[in-house]
């Protein structure tokens, strides 16, 4: 395996037409630069199940505008990377489609990283080079998971963070796999270490089994990885002198491990399932190389019993089916703690180099050709789906209608088809007609529906009336003069302040599920609860999570706050003083 990133695969026309040597890197180049005309002006998106993440994104782009810091000032799941690049697309790209924004702002990182292997790998073969690039574009352009969860195509604003660390994790394959150079692979690993730590914590994790396998197999030398590994702690610990934001960061993952506390077992084979196409294919993969390298596994098996040394336990580790499973190992941990992902797309690198060295050794006889099918079927079925998925919600884009909307800057930048707008109305009307019955529901921990936020109409439903809400607090403080300047959301998600240019409160989670992601309350929460001047609960439907919010923030929310009827979708929570008697708004 290791001899490919060491042979000398340069082609004759490299040799006669010099620039065809740089093709590749020209290539990214010419896309990077392309990429702005897509974000200069607001393209209009199909809306997508689960957008959450999305709507996520905005409300740290205006935390981090107001001056806070993630897990610092407030409790966050992920790590704050994904936050400050997609705020600083934003400042760049103001008419910029939040959803290009979150998936193209990791080309900030990725782009470099893989441009340092190109180069790498171009020298020697152009072609090889172009084989790693297609891939790594696909996936980074283009902003939908491999996976479905909802059987209509649409935009997929949920899983951001999963599909940039499978992005990170296909760079720092591709580096392991092919670039030779000490110095240049040691910087990319400690480049991707870093991004991957900031990105998500399990990221890091499956990055470590896959260095921890190139070390083993003598492709990551002990000298090159000892100085990875200190760019990476001193990069850490200047970032902890200067802000804190490390321990604070560890603080709020070992919070979500015990608010989550299932074992690794059941989550691993979860992950195997949800992707068990590839799985299947990667497992009968490694038997099939096991197999035709039969003879090379008990050589290298033998001298290493014989003579135990580094070169020959080295030799046991670099056979190929022992770093594809390594390799799949890394890819399931990793998706153990994901919904939404593009699952195992960095298995492309390795599976493409041990192609290529089998067939050097076997040449065209049948072996290959079922390394060669069995390769195709783990890599080519996730970059179809992806194609599919993304032609499927643009060429629906022809057939749909626009938000109409006052208020949601470009998160309203959505479309649907009438049908689904149609019964975002009707079902609208019966949410309000029924109210109780729907509050006992959510009371009772159940969800109108298990696919409640995968469904168009409610996510179209959610944006109507999230501008409706806008709508009457502004027509409120214009008719008392007042402003509320710090606003809360009991829900999952909260951009009211960034679509009201506001100030969203501190100590208060992102993304807050209850069931998950949510610690429970201190005093440095209650306070800042306490101190908010509008809290906003969306009514249509009550769910479980607004329920089980509303009864963490109870103690501090209640007695400081008054509840009104804000529109017949939403329920208001004003902070007492804040709400004149003459406004004579009535209690839900």
């Amino acid at each position: 395996m290791a001899s490919v990133a060491n042979d000398t695969l340069a082609a004759p026309e490299g040799r006669r037409f010099p620039w065809k040597r740089s093709a590749p890197v020209l290539a990214l180049g010419v896309v990077l630069l392309a990429l702005p005309l897509a974000l200069f002006k607001t393209l209009h998106q199909p809306v997508g199940a689960m957008m959450w993440d999305l709507y996520i994104y905005l409300d740290a782009t205006n935390r981090i505008a107001g001056g806070q810091i993630p897990s610092i000032d407030f409790f966050a799941p992920v790590g704050a990377l994904g936050y400050y690049l997609f705020a600083g697309a934003s400042w760049l790209f103001p008419n910029g489609h939040p959803l290009f924004l979150s998936a193209w702002s990791l080309l900030i990182v990725t782009a470099p990283l893989m441009a340092v292997v190109l180069v790498e790998v171009q020298r020697r073969s152009p072609a090889l080079a172009f084989a790693l690039l297609a891939p790594f574009l696909l996936y980074s352009l283009l902003p939908f998971n491999i996976g479905s969860y909802y059987p209509y195509p649409g935009s997929e604003g949920f899983g951001i963070y999963n599909r940039q660390v499978c992005q990170l994790l296909y760079v720092l394959a591709a580096a392991l796999v092919f670039v030779k150079d000490g110095r240049k692979l040691c910087g990319v690993v400690a480049a991707s270490m870093l991004a991957l730590f900031f990105i998500k914590i399990t990221g890091i994790v499956a990055g470590a089994l896959m260095c921890g396998m190139a070390l083993a197999a003598g492709q990551l030398t002990l000298k090159r990885s000892l100085i990875a590994a200190c760019i990476f702690a001193a990069s850490l610990f200047a970032l902890e002198l200067a802000t804190g934001v490390v321990s604070a960061y560890i603080g709020d993952i070992l919070a979500l491990l015990r608010l989550n506390d299932e074992t690794l077992l059941p989550r691993l084979l979860r992950a195997a399932s949800m992707n068990i196409g590839a799985t299947l294919a990667t497992v009968a993969l490694c038997c099939a190389l096991h197999l035709t390298d039969l003879q090379r596994v008990r050589l290298c098996l033998r001298d290493a019993v014989s003579s135990p040394s580094r070169q020959t336990i080295s030799a046991v580790f670099d056979l190929p089916f022992v770093w594809i499973a390594a390799f799949l190992l890394a890819g399931l941990f990793f998706e153990s703690q994901n919904t939404g992902s593009q699952a195992l797309i960095f298995l492309y690198p390795l599976l493409l180099a041990i192609g290529l060295d089998h067939g050097r050794r076997h040449g065209q006889t049948v072996r290959s050709a079922v390394v060669a099918v069995l390769a195709l079927a783990v890599v080519l079925p996730p970059a179809l789906l992806v194609i599919q998925k993304a032609s499927r919600a643009w060429i629906g884009m022809l057939d749909t209608t626009r938000l109409d909307h006052r208020n949601l800057k470009t998160m309203g930048a959505f479309a649907v088809r009438p049908a689904f707008a149609e019964r975002a109305r009707l079902m609208e009307a019966m949410f309000v007609e029924n109210r109780k019955a729907f509050d006992a529901l959510a009371a009772a921990g159940e969800p109108f529906s298990v696919l409640l936020f995968s469904d168009f109409d409610f996510q179209w439903a959610w944006l109507e009336n999230a501008d409706r809400a806008i709508s009457a607090v502004r027509a409120l403080e214009a008719r008392d003069g007042v402003r509320f300047e710090t606003v809360m959301s009991i829900d999952f998600v909260n951009p009211f302040p960034w679509l009201m240019d506001r100030q969203a409160p501190r100590h208060i989670a992102i993304g807050a599920d209850p069931t998950r992601a949510v610690p429970p309350p201190g005093d440095a929460e209650y306070d800042a609860i306490r101190a908010v001047d509008l809290a906003l609960m969306p009514t249509c439907p009550a769910t479980p999570t607004q329920t089980d919010l509303l009864a963490l923030y109870a103690p501090a929310l209640l007695p400081t706050h008054i509840r009104v009827s804000l529109t017949p979708c939403y329920d208001a929570f004003i902070r007492n003083g804040l709400l004149p008697a003459s406004w004579g708004l009535q209690q839900p």
